[in-house]
């Protein structure tokens, strides 16, 4: 890797991004091993998405992730990292209930992790939120299309732009978080005309998952791309390995090997 490349990811690096016509790479990490081997890999930032609750945790929903949880992962995520931009998510109710609360809350994130900014979801109605964040010298990103912490709402895990008028509303949106002071918006699960039409209205960045090949960046959830979380079969996923099937494969073959008392052999053994 390049000097240049070796230099740290800062939120400017996206627009200039965007300028140049030079796509933006993300995925997702959730401890500090995974990250070093993205942060090796060339990726320009990575997500330490509230996303951890469903692959790592287990549960249905992102709702019941906490502004601890989201600290916790973060910093141990920073820990790997030498040069990516690390992005952490405001988790469900951290930004919703005033602008002053979502302040604190982001700025514990920042503070304990030493991430260099944070996302939330949400349109127009989030802006009041974002313009404070901003206002405090945190960088915010930006969620719309489908936002999981909206799940009940929105009713599961759907396709969004696809209503009359989906486009005009999603710019307005989108064109509202921009002015509220978003250096980036982060576009899920949108049909692929609308993600087109979002990211030319706007002067920031826009990064795609599930939203087509026009957006200014992509991003997958790793354990998604890498074949682990075997389970989940989008239609936008491509899985670049299959570590789910190698893991498998890995772990009976221990089982077998210690059973039959042929793991560990005579070059495994420390004789002093």
């Amino acid at each position: 890797m390049s000097a240049a490349s070796q230099r740290r990811v800062r939120t400017l690096d996206f627009a200039r991004r965007k300028e140049a016509g030079e796509p933006i790479v993300m995925l997702t990490a959730y401890d500090a091993l995974f990250a070093a081997l993205l942060d090796e890999s060339g990726v320009d930032a990575i997500l330490v998405g509230d996303s951890l609750n469903t692959v790592l945790c287990g549960e249905e929903t992102t709702l019941s992730a906490t502004v601890d949880q989201m600290i916790y992962h973060g910093r141990i995520v920073q820990r790997g990292v030498r040069r990516a931009l690390v992005v952490v998510d405001m988790p469900f109710m951290s930004y919703q209930v005033s602008p002053e609360e979502a302040v604190r809350n982001a700025g514990r994130i920042l503070k304990e992790t030493r991430a260099g900014a944070v996302k939330l979801e949400g349109g127009a109605e989030a802006a009041p939120a974002v313009r404070a964040i901003a206002s405090a010298g945190i960088p915010v990103m930006g969620h719309l299309g489908f936002t999981p912490q909206s799940v009940h709402q929105i009713g599961g895990a759907r396709v969004q732009g696809r209503t009359d008028g989906a486009v005009e509303k999603l710019v307005r949106d989108a064109q509202a978080i921009e002015e509220a002071g978003a250096f980036s918006i982060l576009l899920e699960l949108l049909v692929g005309r609308v993600a087109k039409a979002v990211t030319a209205a706007l002067h920031v960045p826009t990064v795609g998952i599930g939203a087509g090949p026009y957006c200014d960046g992509q991003l997958l959830i790793l354990h998604d791309m890498l074949g682990l979380n075997e389970g989940f079969n989008p239609r936008f996923l491509k899985r670049f390995a299959t570590l789910g099937a190698d893991a498998r494969s890995a772990m009976a073959r221990y089982v077998q090997e210690v059973r039959e008392r042929s793991y560990p052999g005579t070059d495994h053994v420390h004789w002093e």
